[in-house]
């Protein structure tokens, strides 16, 4: 029995030391680049319009206002053609536990042999309730459609291969609430009990469809979108945390200029500046772990801050399922000319 005791001791002890050093740097790095047959869920890309109407919406894809008429002209001598919409894959998003853990690219640690920037945490206070939680996140230009070539000689497609174009590990406002108030000082407006419960309205309008365009300091069912870093307060399992990182850093990149509007009448001609992320130009798809491909109710994208409740419910677990990337379909309103 002495003998039992001390084995059973000892493997609490190992179990500690193993738990406590989670966040130290001992997280796998694990991932896969994504199948554009098996992993992305193409209706999403739905529905197509010309003008404000719609003519292919297979299984009510939701979709925002369309600019009205169906004739637009471009450029300084003014080219007449028509007004297309669509939602652009285009872009991806991934959180990560461990530092320079390349998910969307099979799993690469790039290592660079540095002072191991802050690693993914997980803090549990004493008494009821759950603790906070830190990711880091990589932001990635993936126009699909262009490198599949899907549809070839259309200009609407924004050209261009994979790219790695973001780490937050190399990025010193994402680990600190403080200097990230560099980018976001209007986040001192918004850090008060009223603010912060009007975001209830945003979660129920994304749930039911896009959220509130007006509520931007929201992300909807996932909290706040401020402050834009990697630190969550209230850690409710990684598919969520995972949907906050990937809203927090797009917006993120639209505050930098790294990202821009591509939507609406502004974007017939082109992008534009965009330095307040617009949250109903998005559309997210999980791809890793699990990917999100099988349609709930005709659909397998969701809209920035829309619950995890039922799309998330099993695309989590142990080891190898704790990392997490998503696909962004952007809004793309274009002229196409004739």
């Amino acid at each position: 029995m002495k003998a039992a005791r001390m084995l059973l001791v000892l493997f609490m002890m190992m179990f500690a030391t193993v738990t406590s050093s989670f966040g130290a740097g001992t997280a796998t790095c694990t991932g896969k680049f994504p199948n554009p047959i098996t992993d992305i869920c193409w209706s999403c890309i739905l529905p197509i319009s010309i003008g404000s109407a719609r003519i292919a919406n297979f299984g009510g894809q939701e979709d925002i206002d369309n600019p009205a008429s169906p004739v637009c002209s471009c450029g300084v001598n003014p080219v007449i053609g028509l007004s297309i919409g669509f939602w652009e894959p285009a872009r991806h998003v991934e959180a990560v536990r461990k530092p320079f853990c390349l998910t969307s690219l099979g799993g690469i640690d790039l290592d660079p042999g540095i002072p191991a920037p802050e690693a993914a945490r997980f803090t549990r206070p004493e008494g009821d309730g759950d603790g906070g939680s830190f990711y880091q996140a990589h932001f990635y230009v993936n126009p699909v459609m262009y490198w599949l070539e899907v549809v070839t000689d259309f200009p609407c497609l924004e050209k261009g291969s994979f790219d790695l174009a973001y780490l937050t590990e190399v990025d010193p406002l994402w680990a600190d609430d403080e200097l990230t108030l560099i980018l976001n000082p209007d986040a001192v407006l918004f850090a008060n009990p009223v603010a912060i419960a009007a975001c209830a309205a945003d979660c129920v309008a994304a749930s039911a469809g896009f959220g509130i365009r007006e509520m931007f300091w929201c992300a909807g069912c996932q909290g706040g979108l401020y402050p834009m870093d990697g630190h969550v307060p209230y850690h409710l399992g990684g598919v969520r945390t995972a949907a906050l990182m990937a809203q927090r850093l797009t917006a993120k990149m639209h505050r930098e200029l790294i990202a821009w509007g591509w939507h609406g009448t502004p974007g017939l001609c082109g992008p534009y500046f965009l330095p307040v992320m617009d949250k109903t130009a998005y559309k997210t798809q999980l791809t890793y772990p699990i990917p999100n491909t099988a349609k709930e109710a005709g659909k397998c994208c969701q809209p920035f801050g829309r619950t995890t409740v039922l799309w998330g419910a099993g695309k989590e677990y142990p080891v190898r399922g704790e990392d997490f990337a998503f696909m962004l379909f952007r809004k793309r309103n274009c002229c196409v000319g004739y």
